[in-house]
């Protein structure tokens, strides 16, 4: 009873009109990275049923191709790259591509994260653990940003990246590398707002609270503690890419 009462308090419920969704959303083409699993996932099945026409991007194909029938079970137009975003190489090469595959983008979410605790004494030996997470949370939404900048200025269209409320807070052990991946992508959409506006195109922060995912319940202490349900984080930067404001944060981040 108590949990579910400052679930209330702290999380409060969210939700989001349909008919809202399909009168944004309904026919454009909307590109969704981490979009087989928890916010991604729920982000993409919303987008399906308003009508959007998609491109999703994950590393599982065989859950990516089950979305896109869905949406083509709708009547939306669908594709896909499965594609492990953390590949340097690989998503340059693809990036090359991307660039002429749509004429214009109207919402990209950068969805796709890593979320990895461990002790910088326990990382000596472990670079790699700083090289992927900075790679997926920081470095895939400036390169894929930046490879649809043409089709996001022909549809003056927003990016919405998907960050973390623990980065407005001061640090705490174990979080080096997942906290220095956010920052540096805060910091990057924080230039890029002001100097993509001149362009038509938008951008925009969700600093995310706790959310139930595979990947955050991974974490034995979290499995237990008030959060969101990846639908309603989904409703979260949904509605956030409908509105005017550059940012979303929870009413008690101060």
């Amino acid at each position: 009873m108590l949990n579910s009462f400052w679930k209330h308090i702290i999380y409060p419920p969210k939700s989001i009109s349909e008919a809202k969704l399909s009168e944004t959303f309904g026919g454009k083409w909307v590109v969704v990275t981490g979009a087989t699993s928890g916010i991604g996932e729920a982000l993409t099945l919303k987008l399906i049923a308003a009508k959007s026409n998609v491109l999703l991007i994950a590393r599982n194909e065989e859950q990516l191709q089950l979305l896109c029938r869905k949406a083509h079970e709708n009547g939306c137009q669908a594709r896909y790259k499965a594609i492990d975003l953390r590949q340097r190489q690989e998503l340059d090469a693809w990036c090359e591509t991307l660039r002429t595959k749509l004429p214009a983008v109207s919402f990209l979410f950068c969805n796709a994260g890593k979320s990895i605790k461990r002790s910088i004494t326990s990382s000596l030996e472990r670079m790699h653990d700083f090289d992927r997470t900075m790679d997926l949370n920081y470095r895939s939404m400036v390169a894929l940003s930046l490879a649809l900048m043409p089709a996001l200025r022909n549809a003056s269209g927003k990016i919405i990246y998907t960050s973390s409320v623990s980065s407005r807070y001061p640090f705490v052990p174990g979080w080096s590398a997942y906290h220095a991946s956010k920052c540096a992508a805060n910091a990057w959409c924080r230039t890029a707002r002001h100097e993509h506006k001149k362009l038509g195109v938008k951008v925009k922060i969700a600093y995310m609270p706790l959310v139930h995912t595979p990947m955050a319940d991974v974490n034995e202490a979290y499995k237990n503690l008030p959060a969101y349900s990846a639908h309603e984080a989904a409703c979260i930067l949904l509605k956030l890419a409908m509105s005017d404001k550059f940012r979303y944060k929870p009413w008690w981040a101060l």
